[in-house]
Parts: C-alpha cells; structure tokens; sequence
C-alpha cells in the first residue's frame, strides 16, 4: 500500500508541475469554421435527439459549446484555467477538470465532443477509455487531432504530449472498444505551409 501510495504521489506531482504548461486559447476563424462544418456532417449521418447530453472535454473558451447549444442540445464543458471563466461569462456550463478523470457517472453522455484535447494528454490511451466510460450504449465520439509533421509542426508545442500517427490513433480507439471507426483528413493552407487534421467518429456499441 506504501509503495501505490508513492507511485500516486508521483504521479500527482508530474501532473501539477504540467499545469503550468495550460495556457489560453482565443477562438480563430479557421477552428470556427471546422467546428461548424464537422458538426454539421457530424449530425447528418447521425443526428442526434433535441436535449441530447453532450460532452465537450478540452471545450477552450466555448466555440463547440455555443454550436451545440444553438443546435438543441444540452452541452456541458469540460476546460482548465482562464478558458472556464470565459465560458461562464458567456453564460456556457463548464466544470473544471483534468481531460483524463472525467468525474461523471458511466454512460451519462449521448456524445463526446473532443477537438484539439487529446494531444493535450500524457496518456491518450486511458483518456480514450474514459471518453468511452462516460458515453451511453450507442452514443458518439468525435476526435480531431493535429497531425504530426506538417508545415505547423504541432508536435513541438509545448503542452502537445501526444501528436501520434493516423494509425496509431486508430489502434487506440480500436483498443479501447470502437469496432467501428470512420476516419477524415482535412487539409488546409496556414501562414506556414499546409497542415492537417486527422478526425475521428465512431460509436459506442450498444
């Protein structure tokens, strides 16, 4: 028990020293439009109930919480830092928790929205598991993360832990219990050359 209790101290320090890597992150055009767009394909091919329960794990200052909001349903957020209190303000419900200890009950949520937040966890895989624990039999994730190696080179921000390859982030998704995962490029042009996203949606078996 000693020996637990020291590799959970451990543990607890590394992460309180990575907090101050959390900085805040100002909504740009380009996100906006992704945002919006992926949402809108999103609930073409899988629409969702009027009030349904949506989670936004790494929410930033709002963006997906005001589109889900507009759309119907009943959005609540999931930040670090200054990030809540500029949710707060605009009147959004946040929590403020760690992306990889989802303090909800299992199955609660209809869909898990998680843009631009994975690469933000030292330990993906158990994050995944997490998002998966919390989502209803039949619910939906999305997962969009940047690629590693492109023109913005996003493997070298400082609080990206996990910019990992198309294949790997299949496998994990694969892993932590969705058989069934529909993958997406989307390529544009930044001040540095081109770039990609890579966005992941799949479903929870019912």
């Amino acid at each position: 028990m000693a020996e637990l209790a020291d590799h959970h101290a451990r543990l607890d320090a590394f992460l309180a020293k990575l907090r101050g890597d959390i900085y805040p992150e100002a909504p740009t055009q380009g996100h906006d439009i992704i945002t919006r767009e992926m949402f809108k394909r999103l609930m073409e091919a899988r629409p969702l109930p009027a009030g349904a329960a949506v989670l936004d794990v790494g929410c930033g200052q709002g963006v997906g919480l005001e589109v889900f909001k507009a759309a119907g349903l009943k959005p609540l957020g999931v930040t670090l830092g200054a990030d809540a209190e500029i949710c707060r303000a605009k009147g959004l419900d946040v929590v403020e928790m760690d992306l990889s200890f989802l303090d909800f009950e299992d199955g609660r949520f209809d869909m898990v929205w998680c843009r631009h937040a994975l690469e933000h966890s030292v330990f993906p895989f158990f994050t995944l598991s997490e998002m998966h624990r919390v989502l209803k039999p039949g619910g939906l994730l999305y997962v969009e993360v940047p690629a590693p190696d492109t023109a913005c080179a996003h493997q070298t921000n400082p609080n990206h832990y996990s910019v990992l390859g198309k294949s790997m982030w299949i496998e994990l998704l694969r892993r932590t219990g969705f058989p069934d995962i529909a993958a997406t490029d989307i390529n544009f042009q930044t001040g540095a050359g081109p770039d990609t996203y890579w966005a992941f949606v799949q479903a929870k078996p019912a």
